[in-house]
């Protein structure tokens, strides 16, 4: 967990709306990528922590017989339970409550999926119940956009995404500090996730890049939406002033690209595994 703040509820408060039109996909390929490399058979179960409106656990969920998304923003859980039916996804089901709250009474899991969403957790404790909660074979996922990836160097068709120009409007109405639920994160989000795993007992550890790279066209409605899905600029911190946020931003995309039109490249996926040591008996999770 991120030093010196503290988890609540309001972490994402009023962002699910907004989070499949805002956030960039995945890498094409990730769900294959993730079934190629547990040897996924359309058996065992899956559960996806933190996540969110079921963006990874839509995908994975043909490769498993049930898939358990676990969110505490019961929004988010709305969300995720109207994707799948949009998608006819009838295996999955959706679980309020946070990852500290493991095993909650909910099984083993052939496959346990964090989605950028581990650095919110206490994460030493929660590595280790999670390891307790894999059936024989099972894996720890973690998948992350590929920030090492190399830039393009493609024109792009259109003005790139203003993100920067974005963060600095959001500080100038929320402060320089980056916000988070009721609290700010003054250090950051924690790295070492390998640290973590060791700490907790899991030994095999492999990884994957599933490639990206394809020029994706955003337009300004896009861009406000990705703003609010965020921890740091959610909706109700902006408070009686979300509105008068909203214009600013809105002309500030206009300033870029008085058309409305940008573009980026998707960035590469990256599929961390991790495996207990082979052979290891452990008591069934409370």
């Amino acid at each position: 967990m991120p030093d010196g703040w503290e988890w609540d509820p309001t972490l994402f408060k009023g962002s699910a709306v907004h989070y499949t039109r805002g956030r960039l996909p995945y890498a094409p390929g990730l769900a294959g990528t993730v079934a190629r490399a547990l040897g996924l058979d359309g058996r065992g179960r899956l559960l996806d922590v933190g996540c969110g409106p079921g963006t990874v656990l839509l995908a994975l969920a043909r490769y498993f017989t049930e898939a358990v998304g676990l969110d505490p923003d019961e929004d988010m859980l709305a969300e995720a339970e109207r994707q799948a039916g949009r998608r006819g996804v009838t295996n999955a089901r959706w679980v309020p409550g946070r990852a500290e709250d493991l095993p909650a009474g909910l099984g083993t899991f052939r496959a346990v999926v964090f989605a950028q969403s581990f650095h919110w957790t206490d994460r030493d404790r929660v590595a280790t119940t999670v390891r307790g909660m894999l059936e024989p074979g099972g894996a720890f996922v973690h998948i992350a956009d590929d920030k090492d990836a190399p830039t393009a160097t493609t024109p792009l068709p259109w003005p790139a995404s203003p993100y920067a120009e974005i963060g600095e409007l959001v500080r100038g109405y929320l402060g320089p500090v980056r916000r988070a639920g009721q609290g700010r994160l003054v250090h950051g989000t924690p790295g070492r996730e390998d640290l973590v795993m060791t700490r907790a007992g899991f030994e095999e550890f492999e990884q994957r890049v599933v490639p990206a790279g394809q020029v994706v066209e955003r337009g300004a409605d896009d861009l406000v939406a990705w703003t609010f899905s965020r921890s740091d600029s959610a909706p109700h911190l902006f408070g009686d002033r979300l509105a008068e946020f909203e214009r600013d931003l809105r002309a500030l995309l206009r300033s870029i690209s008085p058309d409305g039109r940008f573009a980026e490249q998707l960035p590469a996926t990256r599929v961390m595994i991790w495996r207990p040591p082979r052979g290891e008996v452990r008591p069934a999770p409370g």
